[in-house]
């Protein structure tokens, strides 16, 4: 009997395939990281057939490693860096050109054109999202403007447009599914999230021809079935959705109001708002959560564009750290940053900002400081970040949380996570499980294959690992708050 569910990663630096047993338990997993590539100051690109590559290898090295054979997986389950866009030729399967990575801002001047004929309320009103080159839409009118031809085979279906999960899905099953999922769908700047299609007026509006684009489907559903020849024995793909999304259903937060933040190379704060549509009055967006069962459940959402990746700059860019984990040991030998404030806009700011021009900056220097300070200054800017969206998120939303569900790689960071919760006043709660991006996946699938019956059963399976408490005072938080917010100010005028 098929027991395991495996899940695909396929993460803004690395793919990974993690297999769940039916308690929610990982089995094993295997991972690899990919080229980032960088052409220009602020452009971002991957390679789409090396992520492809790096995907297949990893679940070879997965089933093998723990020798677990295709015919005892149940289903797949896929999640995947959300907004970043291939558009491949649909004979030949070769891509038109890179990736453009999610966090690129090649396409900012696209997006101000927008604004200025007064678009920017048409795409809010019809998507929930802003105009930003953040997202989808922009990143396939810019590769249609760039390339001679294109559009018009794109025109004649000749050639095809996705994210990253539409792209595993057509490789894996052989170009027979071109499809998405409801929640990357949403994330597109072209899907309106109110009539559930793409919108023809927002379609014309970017030149970008209907016929490119993927079929939506259920976030649990059929979605299609691997080629025989890739694993040995065809595998139905069962789950899919965008990394956030998948992450909110890992962490259990199925009850309006319930929140996570994950901790990757961005973070990204969701709240479940069920059935109802929350439009921001302080820049959030307004995104599907998931669909399945004939049903569409909503989330509020803020966008932190570098949180991780501000760890990694300190150990690969500025060579502070040796590994990412060190720098939780930095932090804690110092009592505070001696007044240093980081603000990481190394590709603009996210919500409630949404600043495209927005630079990291430092301030606060003083011949005192070291990298113990300046290190503890980076992490201690994700949580300033995160109470950026958090403060407006409760505005929106009239809930106030007496919590916060975290998870990604750097949620174990013990410091971090502390000082997460000072800054917020609130509990901070981690699972058991980190995985649960990957878990979100293999839920979805899960629940279509059978291996789960629905949400009640998944609830029991999401645990507590640890809760963090406040333990600063509320004035020294506020005034914390108050120089963090200066910075940020300096920050978008630099």
């Amino acid at each position: 009997m098929r027991k395991t569910i495996l899940a695909l990663d396929q993460g803004t630096t690395s793919c990974r395939a993690i297999l769940f047993d039916y308690q929610g338990n990982i089995i094993g997993s295997a991972s690899r990281e990919f080229r980032q590539i960088y052409p220009q100051p602020g452009w971002v690109e991957h390679d789409p057939e090396e992520v492809w590559q790096c995907q297949v290898e990893v679940i070879c090295k997965v089933l093998k490693d723990h020798s677990i054979s295709a015919e005892e997986v149940a289903a797949i389950g896929i999640t995947n860096q959300r907004e970043t866009v291939v558009v491949w030729d649909k004979v030949t399967g070769k891509p038109i050109g890179n990736a453009i990575v999610w966090q690129c801002r090649r396409t900012a001047p696209i997006c101000e054109d927008l604004k200025a004929r007064d678009l920017e309320e048409t795409f809010r009103r019809k998507t929930g999202l802003v105009v930003d080159a953040y997202f989808s839409g922009t990143k396939i009118k810019w590769i249609l403007d760039k390339y001679p031809g294109i559009r018009e085979k794109a025109q004649r279906g000749e050639v095809l447009a996705g994210t990253m999960d539409t792209w595993l899905i057509w490789n894996l099953t052989g170009g027979a599914s071109h499809v998405t999922d409801y929640s990357n769908a949403s994330r597109t700047m072209i899907y309106n999230i109110h009539d559930l299609c793409w919108d023809e007026e927002l379609l014309k509006i970017l030149d970008i021809p209907y016929a490119m684009l993927p079929a939506v489907k259920p976030s649990s559903g059929y979605l299609g079935t691997t080629r025989a020849d890739l694993f040995g024995m065809a595998i139905p793909i069962t789950g899919a959705a965008g990394d956030q999304q998948s992450a909110l259903f890992g962490q259990a937060c199925f009850r309006i109001g319930e929140a996570k933040n994950t901790y990757g190379t961005g973070c990204f704060l969701l709240m479940n708002t069920g059935d109802k549509k929350i439009l921001s009055s302080h820049n959030l967006l307004t995104t599907i959560a998931w669909g399945m069962d004939e049903k569409i459940e909503y989330a509020l959402e803020g966008s932190i564009f570098v949180a991780g990746a501000a760890v990694q700059w300190l150990r690969d860019e500025m060579g502070l750290i040796r590994t990412a984990a060190e720098s939780e040991e930095l932090a804690k030998a110092v009592p505070d940053t001696q007044g240093v404030f980081m603000v990481p806009a190394f590709v603009g700011l996210g919500a409630p900002y949404w600043d495209m021009y927005a630079r990291g900056s430092m301030f606060g220097l003083t011949r005192g400081v070291n990298r113990k300070h300046v290190v503890r200054a980076v992490l201690e800017s994700i949580a300033y970040q995160t109470r950026d969206i958090l403060s407006v998120m409760e505005e929106d939303s009239g809930i106030k949380l007496a919590s916060l569900k975290v998870d990604g790689g750097a949620s174990a960071n013990q410091f971090l996570m502390q000082f997460q919760s000072d800054i917020l006043g609130v509990n901070v709660v981690r699972p058991a499980n980190l995985e649960t991006t990957a878990q979100g996946a293999a839920f979805l699938a899960g629940l279509e294959a059978g291996l789960w019956q629905d949400k009640n059963e998944i609830e029991k399976v999401w645990s507590v690992g640890k809760e963090f408490s406040p333990e600063m005072d509320s004035d020294r938080r506020n005034s914390l708050y108050q120089q963090w917010k200066r910075a940020v100010n300096s920050c978008r005028s630099f």
